[in-house]
Formats: structure tokens, C-alpha cells, sequence
């Protein structure tokens, strides 16, 4: 839910039409079907995400200490605040409020995000760690990715895994991009 700052409204309607026609080219590999994990407990899930890399939208250019907020408002709605600070660990502190709903016989696995009414954008948990400490999540363009962990780092062995499932899963390795993470 969005509040009615028009500065925010416009915001996230342009970053909305740039995903939406980002999406139009299409390459063999972005057409093969894409992984998703076949269950995500939903509470388990929810909380506090550091952002450790990403494929950015425009608004997550030069995010810094980014972080994901999930909280399970019913069995199908969460409620999400994704934070950052802008240009700088020092820089303005920057908060979007999406809601998500978990998409029927998906597992949970598969969301609609939804950044401004009435257009919802996929999100599909790609990877989950059996702890629940480390998740990426896609959409089947390999447009977007996030990969994303209960910590502000990840180790060097998991993060080589996870790169080499996202290039099985066809991403261009090459767009993603580290999410800096500093923290008293």
C-alpha cells in the first residue's frame, strides 16, 4: 500500500512501466522454464532480509544497506517494506511498502507484488536455504534478482553456489550487482 505522496506515485508508476516493458525482448535462454522451491513456510520467511546482491530497478541504483521486511498479514497477503539508504551509507533513508499475494498451488513459492493498483509484478522464491537464512529471489523474465540473507554477508563458498545456479537458471551474471552492507 502506498501512501498518496504524488513524488512516490510517480516514482513507482515509472518504475513500474519500465518493468513492464522491460520485459518485451525475450532470448531462447529467458524462455526456459524457471526454478522455484517447492515450499516456503511463510512465517518462517518472514522478517528481516539483507539485501547482499540484486539485479536493480531503477530505484535500487545505489542502494545502500538495503533491506527486505516480510510480515504475513493472512494466508495469502504480506505485507513488505523494502529500505535503503540512497547514494551513501549516510544518504537519505528510502522506505517503499508493497503488498504481496501468494499465488494458489504455488507452494508460497510464487507472489504478486504489488507496488501500485491494480498491477501486480511477479516475485518467485528461487532458492531457500533449509534454515531459511539465505533466499534469491526471480521472476521468469531473469530480469530482476535478489539474493538476499538474515545476515549482512554471506560466505564466499555459498555465494559461488548460488551464482552458478542462477547461470544454470539462464541470468546474465554480469547485471548483478553487490549491495553494499554496513552495520554497527
Amino acid at each position: 500500500m502506498i501512501h498518496a505522496n504524488p513524488v512516490r506515485v510517480v516514482v513507482i508508476t515509472a518504475m513500474l512501466l519500465f518493468t513492464l516493458l522491460s520485459g518485451c525482448a525475450s532470448s531462447p535462454e529467458k524462455e526456459m522454464p524457471i526454478t522455484t522451491v517447492e515450499y516456503v513456510d511463510l512465517e518462517r520467511f518472514a522478517g528481516r532480509w539483507y539485501v547482499i546482491a540484486n539485479i536493480p530497478t531503477f530505484v535500487e541504483k545505489n542502494a545502500y544497506n538495503a533491506i527486505e521486511h516480510y510480515a504475513v498479514r493472512d494466508a495469502d497477503t504480506i505485507d513488505t517494506t523494502f529500505s535503503f539508504n540512497k547514494g551513501g551509507f549516510d544518504g537519505k533513508r528510502k522506505s517503499y511498502t508493497p503488498v504481496a499475494s501468494v499465488r494458489p498451488n504455488t507452494g508460497n513459492a510464487v507472489w504478486g507484488m504489488q507496488f501500485i493498483w491494480p498491477f501486480k509484478l511477479e516475485y518467485r522464491v528461487l532458492w531457500l536455504n533449509d534454515d531459511y537464512s539465505v533466499t534469491v529471489v526471480g521472476r521468469s523474465k531473469r530480469d530482476y534478482v535478489w539474493v538476499m540473507a538474515r545476515s549482512p554477508q554471506i560466505d564466499s563458498s555459498l555465494r559461488e553456489e548460488i551464482w552458478a545456479f542462477l547461470a544454470r537458471e539462464g541470468y546474465d551474471l554480469q547485471q548483478i550487482q553487490n549491495v553494499p552492507q554496513q552495520w554497527d
